[in-house]
């Protein structure tokens, strides 16, 4: 069955309390530990998995906790196709989509994680990243590659359709909302499998089902996406 894709704007912003970490408890918690404790020595932290286990989310999460202490971050993703310069002020650098960087993508971010990881008043800066491959897997210049598996790894798991059901129904009754079977398989089934993308569409729905006042059915999905 093919899965559509949502584009209803910006989405609520991605924090680590709000990220469904059943299967990657592990790597939240690494995470959790080290944006509580910025000072500490920094490990490089890698994360990879298939489109949709939440890697953007933690890293946009992990960025926006670093500046809401005062700590500057430098980000790079598949999309900056004009990377900065290295810049001292950086507390740490955050590396998305590194699968799919270019020739330039790479020489910056070579360049960003071998000054963040030299010592500046005492201590490195952390290096966080994430890509849809192990390190070993990816194509990329073999200097970054191997940097990239230097510290921690983790292997980031998509939530299942099962326990995707049970966290937009926990979602749907915090909201009041009855979700019937047929409406979640049906969400589930044709929309994205992004966790973070299901919850825009249940946000959407509820909006949609207040100002129409109808109960949250399938032909109530598809008139809300029809008069998008």
């Amino acid at each position: 069955m093919t899965q559509l894709a949502l584009d209803f704007g910006l989405s609520a912003e991605p924090q680590l309390d709000n990220f469904i970490a059943l299967g990657n408890e592990a790597a939240l918690a690494h995470l959790q530990q080290w944006v509580a404790h910025p000072l500490r020595s920094p490990v490089p932290t890698y994360l990879w998995g298939e489109g949709g286990c939440g890697k953007t989310h933690l890293l946009r999460a992990v960025a926006q906790a670093l500046k809401a202490q005062g700590e500057p971050v430098g980000w790079l993703d598949a999309q900056t196709l004009e990377p900065a310069p290295f810049d001292n002020a950086w507390q740490a650098v955050v590396l998305d989509d590194c699968h799919l960087y270019t020739a330039q993508q790479q020489a910056a971010a070579f360049n960003w994680f071998v000054n963040a990881q030299t010592p500046t008043q005492g201590r490195a800066r952390w290096v966080l990243a994430a890509g849809a491959l192990p390190p070993a897997d990816l194509k990329l210049r073999e200097d970054l590659r191997t940097r990239l598996g230097w510290g921690q790894v983790h292997h980031l798991l998509p939530l299942g359709e099962a326990e995707r059901q049970t966290v937009l129904q926990r979602a749907a009754q915090t909201r009041g909302l009855h979700l019937s079977d047929e409406v979640m398989a049906f969400m589930v089934n044709r929309f994205s499998r992004d966790l973070s993308s299901l919850m825009q569409l249940l946000d959407h729905l509820d909006h949609y089902a207040l100002q129409t006042q109808r109960a949250i059915t399938i032909p109530l999905i598809k008139s809300m996406l029809e008069n998008e």
